[in-house]
């Protein structure tokens, strides 16, 4: 079963006060990109969320928001930064002395200055963990759904464009068989028209068909085609990603409908080239958004 790369889904928990609430939003790209935003003061979670996602979404550019409203007395541990408090001090009272300023700094003024406060939140990183991942859990799940919804809608799609595909690969094939009886035709015709028949080497209109039936011979592209066909519906309903498999798959079908179209040139068998290159390259728009 594939999965669209596109899909939005989002997860909340409450526990003691703390409101945690998860969004996770994708959409199609070449690779796997994630950027996760959270808290400063849940930054050392992020690689632990980053592997947890990346279980579920294996491609695509996804974009995760988490937010934590905490009204318990848990994780609002704060400290000063003694260290830094201590190199905003000195420093703002050289630039005092040296440009001749009022030293007028504060407690409050230092406080305000960046990192000064500390939340010491790592001891509390199982805590955090456990109920953060209730609401990744419920985003993942809801994400996934999305997903596998898209996803079958685009399965189902693709499978309605190979059935045509298919259609004219049976028509080309079934043209293709009647190419080297017409050609053997026009050149008797041709011959009877220069009333030349007496002096016709059989041996060289042998050779002129045979040259012909092998240059113009598309039973090998018509034979890969079938496979390719067969290939990508198969994938269709296997697990886990496939869209690079499959966008290598659509390549090769386009390269043999090229060759077909440039071996055999008659009308009828150029007009299911066209169609299967319209479709092919309708797949390959909706193979884009496959994980």
């Amino acid at each position: 079963m594939i999965k669209s790369m596109t899909g939005y889904g989002q997860g909340k928990n409450s526990v003691d006060g703390r409101d945690y609430t998860v969004e996770i939003k994708t959409i199609n790209h070449r690779y796997n990109d994630m950027t996760v935003k959270l808290p400063r003061y849940l930054n050392f979670l992020e690689d632990k969320i980053r592997k947890y996602i990346s279980n579920t979404i294996n491609r695509g550019k996804t974009d995760v928001y988490i937010t934590l409203r905490n009204m318990s007395d848990k994780g609002r541990n704060l400290k000063i930064d003694r260290s830094l408090a201590g190199m905003y001090v000195s420093e703002l009272r050289s630039v005092a002395e040296e440009y001749g300023l009022k030293d007028d700094i504060t407690a409050t003024s230092i406080a305000r200055m960046p990192d000064v406060f500390v939340a010491e939140n790592e001891s509390l990183e199982d805590l955090y963990w456990d109920e953060l991942k209730v609401a990744l859990d419920g985003a993942l799940a809801s994400i996934d759904a999305a997903r596998i919804a898209e996803g079958e809608r685009l399965s189902q799609d693709i499978q309605n464009r190979l059935t045509k595909i298919a259609e004219h690969v049976e028509v080309v094939s079934n043209s293709s068989e009647k190419l080297l009886e017409e050609y053997k035709t026009k050149l008797q015709n041709r011959i009877a028209e220069l009333q030349a028949e007496s002096v016709v080497d059989e041996n060289r209109l042998g050779i002129e068909i045979v040259l012909f039936a092998d240059k113009s011979s598309i039973c090998e592209e018509v034979t890969r085609l079938r496979s390719h066909i067969d290939a990508f519906k198969s994938m269709l309903q296997s697990d886990g990603p496939t869209g690079k498999k499959i966008d290598f798959l659509i390549q090769e079908m386009n390269r043999e409908t090229n060759t077909i179209g440039s071996k055999a040139n008659a009308i009828g068998i150029t007009e299911c080239v066209i169609e299967m290159k319209n479709e092919i390259e309708n797949i390959r728009e909706q193979v884009q958004n496959i994980e």
